[in-house]
């Protein structure tokens, strides 16, 4: 239930040069076009929608390399 919402609000906020339908849950997210600043305005939507804080620790390119890194950042969060 995660990542095809996650595939929403990347759509939405990713300002990727890929369309997110042809991306995989791994394929890199920053080679599909993800710029820091995106990546700011996907976490702020990505915690909205899932009432979570990315706490600084996962505050890295790493978390927001992907559709399964983001989903499973996300599991994390909400099952502390």
């Amino acid at each position: 239930m995660i990542k095809p919402l996650v595939r929403e609000i990347l759509s939405k906020f990713g300002r990727l040069s890929i369309a997110v339908p042809e991306l995989s849950d791994d394929s890199d997210l920053y080679n599909a076009g993800l710029t820091s600043l995106a990546t700011v305005g996907l976490m702020l939507a990505l915690e909205g929608q899932f009432n979570v804080e990315f706490p600084d620790s996962l505050l890295s390119r790493k978390t927001f390399s992907s559709i399964e890194e983001i989903a499973g950042a996300i599991e994390q969060i909400s099952n502390k």
